[in-house]
């Protein structure tokens, strides 16, 4: 089988979609050999990384490069024009993970990772701009892949909800999962916490942006310290995203900025420390395609306070406590019970542990080359409806 495998998104910036990506061509490389690859260091007009592949290769015994474009300009003249197909020497196989979607496929089976549409629920979630392409790329899933790959029973709903003629025989869930290959990895205390001991912490991971909902947490926070919780400091692993720009207004309002540690951009080895040291990983996200700093917080141990919201139960089963993302409240009185119940927290750890384990890139990677098996073995979606 002839693989065409999207990878533009998995160099050294890579965040959630370029993290499945990058797992699962490195898995399927190490499970079937045998295939031949081709990567697509580009892939469309919406995202492009003039490093790749250069700042993230892959190796593998029959396993090539699509064609290196200098600019996003020649990329997308390229991956826009109607011979796109041929010039890539027709692959059994065009996999794509950037949100982009081609439509002039004729013969490839088209296969279309969907991640989430959590920019169509809320406007106030992302830029015009990042609305825009994702929504023309997801839109374009819908009328030219032969097949969708969504990353938990969550997205596959809303996915038939907004398109509901998707033939939902032809859309598979295929699970992300953590990043991390060695759960017993100790990793790298973070600068910023050489004064905050270990285990003396609350934690939060992920970009701070509308969705992930820190606006929230800081708030349940604040009223914690109010109810004459300990005073541990809550650390914010994380870059700075869109739409946030008076967030540090926030928290001085608040009068929590002295007890908020904002890391920056973290390491994978710093983000392992703050994982296995935390004295619990809160997760308060809005919407979630799958939510992995809930998953890869578990991996280490992390005890797990999240939402109740979208996929994330699915990551978290019974091993999470389980919160309405609006109700800070509700977070707070959360807080203050495990921050004095040692055994329920140390309960939530060992839960953690056991739940990780039921997520494994091997898995995910064999399921996809088992869909890749089948989409080759049926006609292209458009002869078949």
């Amino acid at each position: 089988m002839h693989i065409g495998f999207d990878i533009s998104q998995t160099g050294s910036g890579k965040a959630g979609c370029g993290y499945f990506a990058h797992a699962l061509i490195k898995a399927m490389l190490e499970l079937a050999p045998e295939h031949r690859y081709s990567l697509f260091p580009s892939f469309g007009n919406f995202y492009f990384d003039a490093k790749m592949p250069i700042g993230n290769p892959y190796s593998g015994r029959d396993l090539h490069y699509g064609p290196r474009h200098l600019t996003g300009d020649a990329a997308s003249l390229f991956w826009n024009g109607n011979d796109v197909e041929a010039s890539l020497g027709t692959p059994d196989i065009i996999h794509a993970n950037n949100f982009w979607c081609p439509t002039q496929l004729t013969s490839s089976r088209l296969i279309y990772t969907f991640y989430d549409m959590g920019f169509a629920v809320n406007p106030a979630w992302t830029t015009e701009a990042n609305r825009v392409g994702c929504f023309d790329g997801v839109f374009r899933s819908a009328i030219a892949a032969d097949w969708v790959v969504a990353i938990s029973e969550a997205s596959k709903s809303h996915y038939l909800n907004v398109f509901p003629h998707f033939p939902e025989d032809r859309i598979r869930v295929i699970y992300p999962c953590s990043r991390f290959a060695d759960s017993s990895t100790e990793g790298k205390r973070p600068k910023a916490l050489v004064n905050v001991p270990a285990g003396g912490y609350w934690l939060n991971v992920g970009t701070i942006e509308p969705r992930k909902n820190q606006y929230r947490l800081i708030e349940a926070y604040g009223r914690y310290l109010a109810l004459g919780g300990a005073p541990m400091p809550l650390v914010l692993a994380g870059g700075k995203g869109w739409l946030m720009d008076d967030f540090q207004k926030h928290l001085s309002e608040l009068g929590v900025e002295t007890q908020i540690v904002m890391t920056g951009y973290v390491s994978d080895d710093e983000l392992i420390w703050l994982y296995r040291n935390c004295y619990a990983n809160l997760y308060p996200s809005l919407f979630e395609g799958f939510g992995l700093p809930v998953l890869e917080g578990m991996q280490f141990g992390a005890p797990t306070l999240t939402s109740n919201s979208t996929s994330i139960p699915e990551v978290a089963g019974d091993a999470a406590i389980l919160i309405a993302p609006e109700d800070t409240e509700y977070w707070a009185q959360i807080m203050l019970r495990l921050s004095v119940n040692k055994q329920e927290r140390d309960q939530l750890s060992v839960n953690a542990l056991k739940q990780a384990g039921k997520f494994d890139w091997k898995q995910s990677a064999a399921a996809l080359l088992q869909l890749y098996g089948e989409a080759l073995a049926s006609p292209k979606r458009r002869m078949a409806e």
